[in-house]
């Protein structure tokens, strides 16, 4: 088994698994940059791996899986173009003929909501919690294609709940619709048992399977044609502005 590391992710190799850690605990994890670029570059390398059966995705430290983006990455740039950019991170993240899995341990919100819900499989620990708390936090809006994502994995009423009222989900109820495999207080037992189950698996199988359900979702749920313009709006409007700033002055928002 080999190990490559960086400073905030983790890249373990070995028996026809790659699993990836997001360790930035003292953030909660939440994603930089340069962590999306690093990950946007495995799932290049993945696209056409024969050799790897399944991609683990988690987060270190035991309270989250991932607590959204760092917002200060948000600040002097094109936020619409930066969305866009991770959009087609998690599109890649999604189209991997790999069986992946988002092994959750606490909060998993914003875009680690995003990662997880763009994996084909969620097993979380009784403790963990869903959720796009962006109305009280940032004031901005998500991609038309994650929003629909999440609506196929959570179902659409709990999707409005999460995006209306900003609560989160916990695990218990997340299960009860369909969008965890398991919960579980030994996570590293049960994704050990799936990874089992995966490595005896007709490769065929799981990958035609993959491209079907793929090809059903690129219809379902593509983005309107005016998405990007209301994105832009969103972004170069007032809330966002101000959503940004009281998170950096550690303030609540005054939204108008």
């Amino acid at each position: 088994m080999s190990e490559e590391l960086s400073q905030d992710l983790i890249v373990t190799r070995g028996d026809g698994v790659v699993e990836v850690t997001f360790n930035r605990p003292e953030r909660r994890n939440a994603f930089t940059r340069a962590m999306y670029a690093e990950l946007r570059e495995l799932c290049a390398d993945l696209q056409h791996d024969e050799g790897v059966r399944a991609l683990v995705l988690r987060g270190a430290g035991g309270k989250a899986f991932a607590a959204g983006n760092e917002i200060s990455d948000f600040v002097d740039t094109d936020a619409v173009g930066y969305e866009n950019w991770i959009r087609e991170l998690l599109e890649a993240l999604f189209a991997l003929p790999q069986v992946t899995i988002a092994a959750v341990d606490g909060v998993c919100v914003g875009g680690g909501l995003a990662v997880a819900t763009h994996c084909d499989l969620r097993i979380a620990t009784p403790g963990s919690r869903f959720g796009y708390p962006i109305a009280r936090t940032l004031g901005n809006a998500l991609s038309a294609s994650i929003v629909y994502r999440c609506a196929a994995v959570f179902g659409e009423s709990l999707t409005r709940e999460m995006l209306l009222t900003s609560r989160l989900v916990d695990a218990d109820r997340a299960y009860s619709v369909g969008a965890l495999l398991a919960v579980t207080a030994d996570l590293d037992t049960e994704v050990a048992s799936v990874l089992d189950g995966l490595r005896v698996a007709s490769g065929v199988t799981l990958r035609t399977t993959k491209a079907q359900l793929l090809d059903r979702a690129r219809v379902a749920e593509a983005s309107p044609r005016d998405d990007e313009a209301r994105l832009r709006e969103v972004y170069t409007g007032p809330d966002f502005a101000e959503g940004v700033r009281a998170f950096l002055a550690k303030e609540k928002p005054a939204f108008r």
